[in-house]
């Protein structure tokens, strides 16, 4: 016989004997009769058994057996009423107790069980994936057992452990993380302004470094997200590809850092749709297929020749389109002139990774209907944040870093060559 038929032969046995027989086939019929709740009761029910029969194995362990003590100091005491536990949920049991010379000696089976730390992350990550707290005790199974899932109750679990989370995202250490390109972007919360940093490292490997509160995107909130990054140890150098949607606060932070060193590229979905604002719809298609050939192009000079015809076709059709090309020349153009290879170039060329990782955050913050304070949207970013990162791939075409960090040194060193000379 097979040993798994034999292991669930036994397991029925147990059941049997636990139970009895009878109420066994009756538990039968209503699972039957209602499904997966009846089963997740009966589920509960033998988790119950199963918990207070490892404390009793404990207290036996150390106390001996009934009427054999193995320690004449230690002696079984009764059982009290008590909680513990179990996944998600907090049940009801009656905990053996043991006494000794000095009193009540605590059961470490029952004192472990009794940490609500793993109930707070069940809970929080249900919440992430979208269930409100209001709604939670509806998911657990309604029986006599389960209780202390109140919405206050779940809300308090929630703001220790989200506190928590924030802690460890504002705390930790990022020294180790050597930056190939940085992503920064803006989510607007509750009314106020989160600049958020998201970085790809020389492996292309994706980690959110940071995030920094103000009331709008300005240098000033920029120059102190990029403060809190170098003072948990992120080196920021001019070597570093940066890459944004153009905003004039995160530019003027970065060119007064950086100068004419600065490495940027600017978004070109936010720049086709900027170009496409000014112009006729009729136009707006042709404009987009004219700038998306531009981008095609695998070298630095087609891309720049295809560009400036578009450019010339903008200016017969509408001045203010195609000095909105003008104005980010250059920057549309700095992948192709680091030589970036084209997988590696569709990631970077645009602010997409950073745009998605937001459209998580907003997913997972559905429920949350009103930002109370500055506190609770800084807890609840950090936290969502964490979680994104668990999601996160390495980046394609990761294998072209290296070569391109090369590229861009020697850039920077013949622009040191020719600034000496100048």
């Amino acid at each position: 016989m097979k040993l798994n038929t034999i292991q669930r032969r036994k397991a029925r046995g147990g059941f049997e004997q636990a139970l009895g027989k009878e109420d066994l086939v009756n538990r039968m019929y209503q699972i039957m009769k209602v499904g997966k709740q009846g089963l997740d009761g009966f589920v509960q029910e033998i988790g119950t058994l199963l918990v207070e029969a490892i404390m009793d194995m404990e207290r036996e362990e150390r106390s001996g057996p009934a009427y054999r003590p193995s320690q004449e100091e230690l002696y079984k005491w009764a059982y009290q009423k008590g909680s513990v536990y179990m996944g998600d949920r907090k049940i009801s049991v009656r905990h053996p107790r043991l006494r000794g010379p000095g009193g009540e000696i605590a059961l470490e089976s029952y004192e472990a069980l009794k940490q609500p730390g793993v109930f707070s992350e069940e809970v929080l990550n249900k919440t992430l994936r979208g269930l409100s707290a209001r709604r939670y005790s509806e998911t657990l199974v309604e029986a006599s057992q389960a209780f202390g899932v109140s919405p206050s109750t779940v809300s308090r679990h929630l703001v220790e452990m989200t506190t928590q989370k924030l802690k460890e995202f504002k705390e930790r250490d990022l020294s180790e993380i050597a930056p190939f390109a940085v992503f920064i972007d803006t989510i607007h919360r509750g009314g106020e302004a989160f600049l958020v940093a998201l970085g790809i490292d020389a492996e292309g490997h994706k980690r959110v470094l940071g995030f920094w509160e103000g009331a709008t995107e300005n240098h000033e909130i920029c120059e102190a997200l990029l403060r809190d990054l170098e003072r948990r140890g992120l080196v920021l150098s001019k070597k570093i590809l940066w890459v944004t949607d153009g905003g004039k606060g995160i530019l003027k932070a970065l060119r007064d850092r950086y100068g004419k060193k600065l490495v940027h590229q600017r978004c070109t979905i936010h720049k086709d749709r900027n170009i496409q604002r000014h112009l006729a719809k009729k136009y707006r298609k042709e404009a987009h297929r004219q700038f998306r050939t531009a981008l095609e192009q695998n070298n630095y000079e087609d891309a720049k020749r295809t560009l400036q015809e578009f450019e010339k076709w903008l200016r017969r059709i509408n001045e203010s389109a195609a000095d909105s090309l003008l104005e980010a020349f250059e920057d549309i153009l700095t992948l192709h002139r680091l030589k970036i290879p084209g997988l590696l170039r569709k990631t970077l060329t645009c602010t997409n990774p950073i745009e998605s990782m937001f459209s998580t955050v907003r997913d997972c913050e559905g429920n949350i209907k009103r930002y109370r304070d500055s506190a609770m949207s800084q807890r609840w970013l950090g936290t969502v944040l964490l979680h994104c990162e668990k999601g996160f791939r390495r980046v394609k075409g990761y294998l072209g870093i290296a070569e391109v960090m090369a590229t861009i040194e020697e850039t920077q060193e013949e622009k040191s060559v020719m600034q000496k000379a100048a």
